[in-house]
């Protein structure tokens, strides 16, 4: 993408020249991820003939989370976008989109500006937009991934990670938040700063995936993409006041309330889903106190070394490897299609393998967090082993960083 090309002054900066190719990934790995690759799209295809993925047997829609945005995006459009705020009226949205009656409820959480996307999909039958969402966010992560490691096999990589075949099965939009935070990181190291503030705007979507990249910006000294960044937000949130009026707004921080009652005190979202210190202290039989205590604390320690790192003179791929994880980190509001943003900082880590070997732990580490999250999906246990895998990624990170030749200028 064209928005990724270095300009002729930056390319003079050598700190900033693109990546040399780099060699093939051992033949045993890209085995694997062809394997990977081949067993998801395998299973997605079964599922569709089971009729347990996009249309239901008799016809109408499977119930997935994605159903939650196309209901939403229906009122939005029917003149009612405040509605969707409104779970009775939003659950009977969604009956109505799949064509059939189902227990339970696909909560929105979205902030009104994600509307606009909710209506456009909404244009679409509901199997169409399912699949419209899902492969137009798969792309730009797959280039945000092979633009990281710098090499076409990034490419196949992005598309072996566990999560691929999480978001593809409910309809989720992890591709979408790993592509805006992966893109931005690229443009940040590229100094195209304006357009990382772009994307990081576009980022606010979720904003609780958000958190910790203030901080990082802050302590990096990255005034122009901060700026941008709120601008773009102000903007996006001025539109969507606009067209859905104050009513929708209203609705949003009146449900913010609401949602958290629902996911961490009465645990109705299923605790063991939430890929969080909260959930794993939750999920272990811990008080919802002590819950709070353990992901505050791992909030704070986390960014208190990212703010270190990006003040540092770290090596870029580190720190933007140390925000990637920790943005994954400091939220307590996280699931297993969230965990596409791990492909962030795992491809920063690959790049740096690729570029100076990588360390005898590596290989096996970046292995563990891929079977744990295939343990998670593919058996669906309820346990939060998607928070062990972020631990993983962010242990590996912490002993690169420790090493003396961290502190080295390299891409």
């Amino acid at each position: 993408m064209a928005v990724f090309d270095l300009s002729a002054e930056q390319a003079a900066d050598p700190r900033l020249a693109p990546l040399q190719p780099a060699p093939p990934l051992p033949r045993l790995v890209q085995s694997i991820s062809v394997t990977l690759v081949v067993a998801q799209a395998v299973f997605l295809a079964g599922s569709y003939l089971k009729g347990t993925w996009l249309v239901a047997p008799g016809g109408g829609g499977v119930e997935a989370d994605f159903v939650n945005v196309w209901a939403a995006g229906k009122l939005a459009l029917s003149g009612h976008p405040a509605l969707a705020y409104d779970w009775p009226t939003h659950k009977l949205a969604e009956v109505a989109a799949l064509g059939h009656p189902f227990d339970g409820y696909y909560g929105w959480h979205y902030p009104p500006t994600f509307l606009f996307v909710a209506a456009t999909l909404a244009l679409l039958p509901y199997a169409a937009a399912f699949l419209v969402s899902t492969v137009a966010t798969f792309l730009p992560y797959l280039v945000a991934v092979r633009s990281i490691i710098g090499d076409r096999v990034g490419y196949l990589l992005a598309a072996a990670f566990p999560a691929v075949v999480a978001n593809f099965f409910v309809g989720q939009n992890g591709f979408l938040s790993a592509a805006l935070l992966g893109g931005a990181l690229i443009l940040i190291e590229r100094r195209q700063t304006l357009l990382a503030g772009v994307l990081i705007g576009l980022l606010a979507y979720k904003p609780h995936l958000g958190l910790l990249i203030p901080v990082a910006l802050i302590a990096g000294g990255e005034w122009r993409t901060i700026a941008t960044t709120a601008i773009i937000a102000a903007l996006i949130a001025a539109a969507a006041w606009l067209s859905f009026g104050t009513e929708s707004w209203l609705g949003f921080l009146g449900h913010i309330g609401q949602s958290s009652q629902a996911v961490f005190a009465d645990g109705k979202a299923d605790w063991g889903k939430l890929q969080t210190a909260f959930g794993a202290v939750r999920t272990l039989g811990g008080s919802e106190t002590l819950a709070w205590a353990a992901q505050g604390f791992v909030a704070l320690v986390t960014a208190a070394a990212v703010a270190a790192l990006w003040r540092s003179d770290l090596a870029y791929a580190l720190k933007a490897a140390a925000l990637g994880a920790g943005a994954l980190l400091v939220t307590p509001y996280l699931y297993m299609y969230d965990l596409a943003v791990l492909a962030v900082p795992l491809a920063f880590l690959i790049r740096l393998g690729v570029a100076e070997g990588f360390r005898d732990y590596e290989r096996a580490g970046i292995g563990i967090v891929c079977a744990l999250m295939l343990a998670f999906i593919v058996p669906f246990l309820k346990v939060p082993l998607g928070f062990a895998a972020v631990l993983i990624v962010a242990t590996l990170i912490a002993r690169r960083v420790l090493e003396p030749r961290a502190f080295l200028a390299l891409a």
